[in-house]
């Protein structure tokens, strides 16, 4: 049986636009698929939906659709993408009506049964898995769309339609669940956010988005179309793996994906053979990812040049607690100032001032109008970057879990039916975390040296919780990573993980060491005034720290 190409064309809600009509034209697929839901879109499209009962979905979806879905329909490549949102069977209506007015013939399915009855939510999804979307397309659609799967399962569901998996099929279904997971982010496995982006042919400036040819025994190939920019290399698709996972054991609905097994051997340019993935049951749970809107927040940003700036900042903080009191107010002082500076900007620091309230008032012209009354009648040299401006709503994601047989999955056909989609049958607890002791490793003479001229790393968002993926790029570096990166050097590097609960992972296979952080931030992305709210770039701020590095190890292409 011939492999199947599944291709990307959206890793997010506001990729790039042309992405669709780019792997399209760009060369063969047989399923083209779309990802753009992250905890922060589910927040967007709930408020959307609250404004007008008939969205809830990713609108630009639709404008992408209106010049490719007549290609798509002319080539035999079919559409799967969960850009339904919150309302799935709206945006299949929507396709139909677009297609309608083109003159196009479309055969339409949609998922539907993530969505739970919350009350106390602005939303609450469960996170489904892939039987449903291949139900869909065993019925003939030529589009699916869904609401709230997890991410690998765009591609893992037309897998199972190709290949008539079962769900006894856990080997099977964990790789495609790899593959699945590495081209979700788009243009991230061919280059984009890569650590050695200078190393990329074209410098890493228009990486092109990716396709995985699966298999039926659910290994793939990661390649990219012809002439595309990027690159597909082992190190590239090590970078994408380590996103946003936690432990050995990857949680999904349909199987629980071994990490620790996952085999990568280039087999040419731009083709990297993901193989040797091990599955086992999945839990009898399904993660819900619950949104509310927490309240009103807005920022302020002072300037502070020159001499005394902790005075100046401390001065700064007693004068708003008095104006509009302490509760709700956060101050973080970023020294970006220089000594002996010979231009302004390098002789400041920036002074972030957050206010979270439930009272839009307080927080809104309340607020920045107390920092703008400072202007004249604080410390020297006072302004802001910001203007006065009212609060804006901010949201709080947590994360829950229902059992599996407690959510209502439906696949709704292209003719009307309605199929029900059952539950595993067999499933097992998770593991639990078992730290890993690092071995001791004799550095012997050293060199003082950034930290990332050795070593890559991805780093990215969960809820309130981050994790930091960190790769070795040769096998004598991997030997020492594993027993110098330990939770407490972590600490040492990153202060501001030392009083939270660190856990480590290692991926051998990966030469990789993956740190969850839990908590650090705070109530997730959309309620959090971390610089870094998300924790895109911690991975990066880990390589910039100098270091004692094994002075025989030096910098160089991976082995």
């Amino acid at each position: 049986m011939t492999a199947l190409r599944v291709g990307n064309a959206s890793g997010f809600y506001g990729d790039r636009l042309s992405a669709w009509r780019e792997m399209l034209d760009g060369g063969e697929l047989d399923v083209l698929t779309g990802d753009y839901l992250a905890e922060l879109t589910m927040l967007i499209l709930g408020r959307d939906r609250m404004r007008d009962p008939s969205l809830g979905y990713a609108r630009t979806f639709l404008r992408q659709l209106e010049g490719t879905l007549g290609t798509a329909l002319e080539r035999g490549v079919r559409l799967v993408t969960n850009a339904g949102g919150l309302n799935p069977a709206g945006l299949a209506a929507a396709i139909g009506a677009l297609a309608d007015r083109l003159g196009l013939t479309v055969r339409i399915g949609h998922v539907e049964g993530d969505a739970l009855a919350r009350p106390d939510a602005l939303t609450a999804n469960a996170y489904l898995g892939a039987f449903g979307i291949a139900a869909c397309l065993d019925a003939g659609a030529d589009v699916v769309v869904t609401g709230r799967v997890t991410d690998a399962s765009l591609a893992v569901g037309p897998a199972i339609s190709r290949f008539g998996w079962t769900r006894d099929d856990l080997d099977a279904l964990a790789g495609a669940t790899v593959a699945g997971h590495l081209i979700e982010c788009g243009a991230q496995v061919t280059g984009g956010n890569f650590s050695f982006f200078t190393e990329l042919p074209d410098g890493g400036h228009r990486p092109g988005f990716p396709i995985a040819e699966l298999h039926p025994d659910g290994s793939s190939v990661l390649t990219k179309h012809p002439g595309t920019g990027g690159a597909v290399t082992v190190e590239t698709v090590t970078a994408q793996l380590l996103y946003e996972v936690g432990g050995p054991a990857y949680l999904g609905p349909d199987v629980v994906t071994r990490l620790d097994t996952v085999e990568l051997a280039q087999e040419g340019p731009d083709r990297v053979r993901v193989s040797g993935v091990r599955g086992t049951p999945p839990p009898d749970t399904l993660k819900v990812g619950v949104n509310n809107l927490g309240g009103f927040r807005n920022s302020m940003t002072f300037v502070l040049c020159g001499l005394d700036i902790p005075a100046k900042a401390a001065l700064v903080r007693g004068q708003l607690e008095e104006a509009v009191g302490k509760e709700g107010l956060e101050f973080t002082l970023a020294r970006t100032d220089h000594p002996d500076a010979t231009d302004t900007e390098a002789a400041s620091a920036l002074l972030h001032v957050h206010l979270r309230d439930g009272d839009k008032a307080r927080a809104g012209r309340a607020f920045s109008a107390a920092a703008v009354e400072l202007a004249l009648a604080s410390y020297p040299g006072c302004t802001l970057t910001t203007l006065p401006g009212d609060a804006t709503p901010y949201g709080v994601f947590t994360a829950d879990a229902v059992p599996q047989e407690a959510v209502a999955h439906v696949a709704v056909l292209p003719d009307g039916s309605r199929v029900p989609i059952a539950p595993p049958a067999r499933t097992a607890a998770p593991p639990a975390y078992e730290p890993v002791a690092a071995p001791e490793f004799d550095a012997g003479p050293t060199r003082r040296a950034p930290l990332g001229e050795l070593v890559g790393a991805r780093s990215g968002d969960k809820g309130g919780d981050a994790n930091l993926g960190v790769w070795a790029r040769t096998d004598a570096t991997w030997a020492w990573l594993r027993g110098w990166l330990t939770v407490a050097r972590l600490a040492e590097l990153l202060p501001e993980t030392g009083p939270l609960t660190v856990e480590r992972h290692e991926l051998p296979n990966l030469r990789a060491v993956n740190f969850v952080i839990r908590g650090l931030l705070g109530q997730g992305v959309a309620a959090s005034t971390r610089f870094d709210p998300q924790a895109k770039a911690l991975g990066e701020l880990l390589r910039s720290r100098i270091v004692d590095l094994p002075a025989d190890l030096t910098p160089g292409v991976p082995s």
